[in-house]
């Protein structure tokens, strides 16, 4: 959809056989298009309305998750009313997890609005600076020494969940980036994906057990891949869920089925 170009009528989806919604970020993952197309009578891949809501608003996803059991990291949740009327409480309760912490935007895709926050100075600029993406700002604990392990899923023509193999991100040591970012993985080839991860078979079944919980937690359709972070002491924690992952040839979720054996064109 060009911004030049005439304007679309939704009426006109009704010509489609089927979309791929493979739109990340807010109006693309957030349950608002799956909408439309539920409107227009469109079949379309992937999560329904609810379940792309409650995945891309991450304190509501911890919410679910925590719900059946699922490890995850100390986390706050700022509100536009709480920022505004009780600053002084908020930050005592950021605080509280300890520095360094994480700042993101609530509902937002791509690692937009993040910052690491190793100082108390830093920690209203970063607040405010992800308040730009969403008014509402989620902080979480920063996990030390942690690897990134993600895992696909994919629902079965009866329903049933399957996970891929475990993949890992690695941002390289020269990298100026000190986590996975919008930079490291766009723009400036700082990040490498290795499929499948150098983790035990223990470890890989765990993984592979919890994003399908993950999956069946949020109401999960179609397919989603599931991000962890791995602690030096082994301890595994979900990071999020993201019910539009990636479909380049070149992404995770494509590169964990091809590990699966099973081939782009065929997971399309």
């Amino acid at each position: 959809v060009r911004a030049d170009g005439e304007p679309f009528a939704w009426e006109r989806l009704r010509e489609f056989d089927v979309v791929f919604p493979l739109l990340h970020g807010p109006w693309g993952e957030d349950g608002t298009v799956q909408g439309l197309f539920e409107m227009a009578g469109v079949r379309y891949v992937g999560a329904g309305v609810l379940a792309s809501a409650v995945a891309m608003d991450k304190p509501f996803t911890k919410a679910v998750l925590a719900s059946v059991g699922l490890p995850q990291v100390p986390y706050v949740t700022v509100t536009p009313r709480q920022w505004v009327n009780d600053r002084s409480r908020t930050l005592d309760r950021i605080q509280a997890l300890r520095l360094p912490v994480f700042v993101k935007p609530a509902r937002a895709g791509s690692s937009s609005g993040v910052a690491k926050v190793d100082s108390l100075d830093e920690l209203e600029a970063a607040i405010v600076a992800a308040q730009a993406f969403d008014p509402k700002v989620l902080v979480e604990a920063a996990v030390a020494h942690k690897r990134e392990l993600e895992c696909g899923v994919i629902q079965q023509s009866d329903g049933t969940p399957q996970a891929s193999v475990v993949g890992e991100i690695v941002v390289n040591a020269a990298s100026p980036h000190e986590f996975y970012d919008f930079e490291s993985k766009y723009l400036d080839g700082t990040s490498t994906n290795i499929v499948p991860a150098d983790v035990s078979e223990v470890l890989s079944e765990r993984v592979r057990d919890y994003a399908v919980k993950a999956f069946e937690a949020v109401g999960g359709e179609g397919f989603a891949r599931v991000d962890f972070f791995l602690t030096d002491g082994n301890k595994l924690v979900i990071n999020e869920i993201n019910t539009i992952p990636g479909f380049t040839a070149f992404s995770m979720f494509p590169l964990l089925w091809e590990a699966a054996g099973v081939p782009y064109s065929d997971l399309i």
